[in-house]
C-alpha cells in the first residue's frame, strides 16, 4: 500500500527557452509522471524559467546577502526577496527536478541565474571548521538534460551536467541522478529510443 503523505514535495525547474516542442520538458514530464505515481498526494511546485527568468545578481543583492537580517534596509530586503523565495522553495522540497537543454556547452542563462540566487551562505550552505557544508535536506535531485548534438552530454565539452551535479551536492542534496537525451536536433527515431531509455531509467527512481 502506498504510504505517501502530503509532505512529499517536488520542485520542478524548467529551463528551456522553448515552451513548445521542448525535449527537456518531455523528459521532465516522464520523470514527474513517475514521481506522481509514487506520491499521488504529494505537493508539486513549478518554476518556469522561460516565462519568468530570475534576475541576475547585482550589487544590492550581494550586499543584502552579506548584511545581518536585523540591519537590512527596505531596499536590501527588496533586492534579496527573490532569493528568499527561491531558497524557501528549494529548502521545502524533498525531490528536485531540473529539466534543461545544453546551450553552447553550458546552462541556459536563466538556469545559471537561478543557481546564483539559491547558492547562498547561511541558507543553503555554511562554512565551518572543516569547510563548507550543505544545508539542504533534499533527498533526490533528478537532472533531465538534453542536447541537440549526439554524444555531447557526458563528454569533455559538457559543462552543464558536472556543473549542476557539483552545485547540488555542494548545497546538500543527498543523491543526484542525471538522465541524458542527446541528438535531439537529428532524426526522430534515435530521439525516441533515447526517450524510452530515459523512461525506463526513471521508473526506478521513486520505488
Amino acid at each position: 500500500m502506498n504510504t505517501s503523505t502530503p509532505t512529499s514535495r517536488l520542485l520542478r525547474i524548467d529551463a528551456s527557452a522553448r515552451t513548445d516542442g521542448s525535449h527537456s520538458r518531455r523528459v521532465g514530464d516522464i520523470v514527474e509522471a513517475q514521481w506522481r505515481r509514487a506520491h499521488p498526494h504529494g505537493e508539486r511546485v513549478h518554476r518556469e524559467l522561460a516565462l519568468a527568468a530570475p534576475t541576475h545578481l547585482a550589487q544590492a543583492t550581494i550586499t543584502g546577502f552579506n548584511t545581518p537580517p536585523e540591519q537590512l534596509t527596505p531596499a536590501l530586503r527588496e533586492a534579496t526577496a527573490l532569493s528568499d523565495a527561491l531558497v524557501s522553495e528549494v529548502r521545502r522540497a524533498d525531490t528536485l527536478l531540473i529539466a534543461a537543454p545544453m546551450y553552447n556547452f553550458g546552462a541556459p542563462s536563466a538556469l545559471k541565474a537561478w543557481v546564483d540566487q539559491i547558492v547562498r551562505a547561511g541558507h543553503t550552505f555554511q562554512f565551518g571548521a572543516d569547510g563548507p557544508r550543505g544545508l539542504l535536506q533534499t533527498r533526490l535531485a533528478v537532472l533531465a538534460l538534453v542536447c541537440g548534438v549526439p554524444g555531447a552530454l557526458g563528454s569533455p565539452v559538457d559543462f552543464l551536467s558536472p556543473h549542476l551535479e557539483a552545485v547540488l551536492r555542494f548545497i546538500g542534496v543527498q543523491r543526484v541522478v542525471t538522465l541524458h537525451v542527446g541528438g535531439t536536433a537529428g532524426p526522430a527515431e534515435p530521439v525516441q529510443a533515447a526517450m524510452a531509455t530515459a523512461e525506463r531509467d526513471a521508473r526506478g527512481l521513486f520505488a
